[in-house]
């Protein structure tokens, strides 16, 4: 896997971020598997044995650190990538928000990870931050809403268009194909009730 410096990589996050399309719900699409990023210190035979989620640590809005523990007292994560200038992704925030309530005890949680608060240089940006927070009270998505780290540029390096959704188990895996979309409560509600099965299975 070719390796981007780090100042590179934020610089060039930022771009594809910044260009990166809307998809509204209309435009519906399923992707192949997430891979799991890599580090420096790992082989790519750990790759091979590790889930796209499987170890990262990072922090959330309120700057609490969260890792992949945040995975083990749930059969079933749903992983909700977003951007703050995304209608679509804001828009569907309300519906997810009450998905997540609705299935805290059905082991099913609902992350947000905000896919545009870097500076040019890679570092956060706390302006964006604020206005991710904002968002989140406005919307009442009051779940967890990771920040990109390191660890996760590999996942956000991969996804093309905004809001980006993918299912993983306890371990980090991931469950089903990503949705590159929003979608009504109803069709996430199906979705979540497939992909919960499928992992109970």
């Amino acid at each position: 896997m070719k390796r981007i410096p780090f100042a590179l990589l934020g610089i060039w996050l930022a771009g594809m971020l910044a260009l990166s399309a809307c998809a509204s719900a209309d435009q519906t699409a399923e992707t192949d598997a997430i891979e799991p990023s890599t580090t420096d210190a790992q082989s790519d035979a750990e790759q091979t044995n590790t889930g796209v989620l499987s170890s990262f640590s990072t922090t959330d809005l309120d700057g609490n650190t969260v890792d992949q523990s945040i995975l083990a007292d749930y059969d079933l994560t749903m992983v909700n990538v977003w951007a703050t200038f995304c209608r679509p992704c804001i828009n569907e925030m309300p519906d997810l928000g009450e998905l997540a309530e609705e299935y805290a005890d059905k082991n099913v949680q609902i992350i947000g990870l905000v896919s545009d608060v870097l500076n040019m240089d890679g570092t956060i940006s706390e302006e964006q931050v604020q206005t991710a927070r904002d968002i989140v009270e406005q919307t009442g998505a009051n779940y967890v809403h990771l920040l990109p780290s390191e660890d996760l540029y590999g996942v956000l390096g991969q996804i093309a268009a905004v809001p980006t959704t993918f299912f993983v188990d306890k371990e980090g895996a991931q469950v089903g194909s990503a949705i590159v979309s929003a979608q009504s409560k109803d069709k996430w509600v199906q979705t979540i009730d497939e992909m919960l099965t499928e992992v109970q299975e």
